[in-house]
């Protein structure tokens, strides 16, 4: 079974920083943010499509050969026109099967599909979904129902930035952004609980996911996120959603027994993939937090039946935090995971699920990744609160941690 990675780690395993002009890929492995938060996919199992040699052209474009087309007119616009020809030929002059993984089922373009062949070269598998290359959610007035693209609406967006709105909101079931058909997000008011206790954690070598806070200076995310191909490295800071307030990340705590390696080849340790990272001030004390509850403890029963919500900083909507104000658990796995149906996509790694508590708000779980389901929607896996809330209490009290050294790793 193959799967993706949720969210963000390096330049060779996550986010990078770029200007928002249009998902690009630039990075490798798993997921990875540009402008600043979005992602391109990874197979992850053994025996990763390739991509194949490109065509000869003028590929003078610093996102050339990453298989997406960045030019203006047929692309993201990331790049000046005629500077990205190996990325653009395809869809310029005919769309054909020249990947060498057509028809095996599975669209591998990038951002709706796998990302393992040039835009324009997957025909058999991409072509009934075609119509959604290069459209975003960007724009800071998406998912209000009125479409605002030039030519469409009031041109109050930019090309392509408006999708739900423009295009409507039926996903085809095919695409690796699972929305089990349609997509049910909005952009969430930052200003208000539980989103107030949203943030980006930008990591000092470039990447980024989404993190919780669940007391005054303790946030919590996904392991995967503050790991790379050499080791851990949680020198980080974490900015709130409302943009007014930031600390820096000086101790984590994770599971020994999480290995990053395994973790992106396998299934075997999804539920070790969570992170709590301890803050230089208490920016709760103003924002607030949420709490933290084992839900899947308490059984399947109350758990599917419980109301969730989630937000993160998705792969597709530029800088504003987006999400589902209203999803389920599907299933309780006996490794303290559980697979949802909240809307969630590439970029959304570290994000949290809450549950009302009579007076606030619970965590109780974190995104993680998707898990590949041949013939079927792609399954969403998140961390169950069960695996890291027996750890919370001592690590916010400082009895538990590891010190970040802010000058190496």
């Amino acid at each position: 079974m193959m799967r993706f990675i949720a969210a963000a780690a390096v330049v060779l395993g996550c986010v990078v920083a770029a200007t928002f002009a249009g998902p690009h890929a630039a990075s490798s492995i798993t997921d990875t943010r540009s402008y600043p938060h979005h992602l391109t996919v990874e197979h992850k199992a053994a025996g990763e499509k390739p991509g194949g040699a490109a065509p000869r052209g003028n590929d003078s474009c610093q996102y050339a050969n990453d298989h997406e087309c960045d030019e203006p007119d047929v692309g993201t616009g990331a790049c000046p026109m005629n500077t990205d020809y190996s990325d653009c030929v395809h869809i310029r002059t005919h769309e054909d099967d020249s990947c060498q993984w057509h028809g095996d089922g599975e669209c591998d373009e990038p951002n709706f599909g796998s990302g393992a062949c040039t835009q324009g070269t997957d025909h058999t598998d991409c072509g009934n979904i075609a119509w959604l290359r290069n459209q975003n959610d960007s724009c800071a007035t998406a998912f209000n129902g009125a479409c605002e693209e030039p030519g469409r609406g009031n041109g109050s967006c930019r090309p392509h930035t408006d999708r739900a709105d423009c295009l409507g909101r039926n996903r085809p079931m095919a695409i690796n952004d699972h929305f089990f058909g349609h997509d049910d997000r909005v952009l969430v008011p930052v200003n208000q609980a539980p989103w107030r206790f949203i943030g980006e954690l930008t990591m000092d070598r470039g990447s980024a996911c989404t993190a919780t806070l669940i007391a005054p200076n303790v946030i919590v995310t996904a392991a995967h996120c503050i790991n790379e191909d050499d080791g851990i490295d949680a020198r980080a800071t974490f900015h709130s959603a409302s943009g007014n307030l930031s600390a820096r990340v000086v101790a984590y705590l994770i599971d020994r027994r999480f290995d990053y390696h395994r973790f992106g080849t396998t299934n075997d340790i999804d539920g070790l993939d969570w992170a709590l990272l301890r803050l230089d001030h208490p920016i709760g004390t103003q924002l607030g937090f949420a709490g933290v509850q084992n839900l899947t403890g308490r059984g399947r029963q109350i758990a599917t039946a419980a109301n969730l919500m989630q937000a993160g900083y998705a792969w597709d909507t530029g800088t504003h935090l987006a999400g589902d104000a209203r999803c389920h658990i599907v299933a309780i796995h006996p490794d303290n995971t559980f697979a949802h149906e909240c809307d969630t996509t590439r970029g959304d790694s570290g994000s949290s699920f809450f549950v009302t508590n009579g007076t606030g708000f619970d965590v109780i779980g974190v995104d993680s990744n998707f898990r590949s389901n041949h013939g079927g929607p792609i399954i969403n896996i998140a961390v169950s609160a069960a695996s890291f809330q027996p750890h919370v209490a001592d690590f916010v009290a400082g009895r538990t941690g590891v010190r970040v050294d802010v000058k190496g790793k």
